[in-house]
């Protein structure tokens, strides 16, 4: 049975605006980037004045973080979905998870991993949200096992020093227990894959006569074998 609406007409004609003027602002976003983002300009789209659109949004920042903020839920979303479709211990699931999401929008994906958009700060909730994400990438990483070869009579690989240190600066990764070497892969994993599909979605293989899908497919192999 679907849910009751329990709204009055008014908190729905808002919701209604709300929606509508994001799209535009995605619009703008995808003409002239995240940047140029004008308030003035949307409302003008609108058929609206600036000081109504006001109204439903205080200023272009709190628009931005609404739009920061729906574009982490998405990803959060397909996230926990693929971890609760039986692929939570995937790493390579997550990994094409996220390229299948960045490919749908690449605006979308832009906003959050792209160029920061100047004098812009996320607040907790959004940061939060962004902390779920590496959460569940850092479960997945915990459970591989350790890459590299124990030396003859040791119990475990030597730690690196690049594990040495994320172990004492990790606070990225929150309250997550993930061992030293699952840091590791998780930043690599988070690197290397953004590192593809940004230049993908960018356009700077454009013209370089290979098939990206194949890079990030090897990118995967390399980070899970």
């Amino acid at each position: 049975m679907a849910e009751t609406d329990t709204r009055t007409p008014r908190e729905r004609y808002r919701a209604q605006v709300r929606a509508e003027v994001k799209e535009h602002a995605w619009e703008q976003i995808a003409t002239a980037g995240a940047s140029a983002l004008s308030l003035n300009a949307i409302a003008k789209r609108m058929g609206l004045s600036g000081p109504a659109l006001y109204r439903y949004f205080a200023n272009r920042d709190e628009l931005i973080t609404e739009l920061i903020r729906d574009a982490y839920r998405s990803l959060a979303d397909v996230v926990r979905a693929t971890a609760a479709a039986g692929s939570g211990a995937d790493p390579a699931a997550f990994a094409h998870a996220l390229r299948d999401w960045a490919l749908a929008d690449p605006h979308r994906y832009l906003l959050i991993y792209g160029t920061p958009v100047p004098g812009y700060h996320a607040p907790d909730d959004v940061t939060a949200i962004a902390s779920e994400i590496m959460a569940t990438l850092l479960d997945a990483c915990a459970a591989l096992p350790d890459d590299r070869p124990a030396p003859p009579a040791a119990p475990a690989a030597p730690v690196t020093r690049f594990e040495e240190h994320i172990e004492r600066h990790r606070g990225w990764a929150a309250d997550h227990p993930a061992p030293p070497a699952a840091l590791r892969r998780a930043l690599a994993f988070w690197t290397r894959l953004h590192g593809v599909l940004s230049l993908e979605l960018a356009g700077h293989f454009t013209g370089m006569r290979f098939d990206p899908a194949l890079l990030f497919e090897a990118e995967v192999a390399d980070l899970t074998r």
